[in-house]
């Protein structure tokens, strides 16, 4: 199941209601994901600049500025289509 920021402020605060040792336990698995997630290798993520990266090394030439700026715009833009899909979804789970 995935959440955006509602649904973790939702979570958040069921932790909280839990005890400190809960919530800490959470932010250590919420940080945990999010690095994760960051490594990953896909473009507009950290782990797409070092795909990109390891492409160049193994071409022995650099990419197209012009495909890797694109290819990070273009996976920007899903990222943030997806965002804005995953919070409204968790407003409609407030009603």
């Amino acid at each position: 199941d995935i959440s955006g920021p509602v649904g973790i402020a939702m979570m958040t605060k069921q932790m909280q209601d839990l005890g400190f040792v809960y919530l800490l336990q959470f932010a250590a698995i919420l940080s945990i994901n999010l690095g994760i997630i960051n490594i990953l290798p896909i473009p507009a993520l950290d782990g797409g600049r070092v795909l990109f990266v390891l492409i160049e090394k193994i071409k022995g030439s650099p990419v197209n500025h012009k495909f890797e700026g694109m290819a990070h715009t273009v996976f920007f833009v899903a990222l943030i289509g997806l965002m804005i899909v995953v919070t409204v979804r968790d407003v409609l789970n407030l009603f």
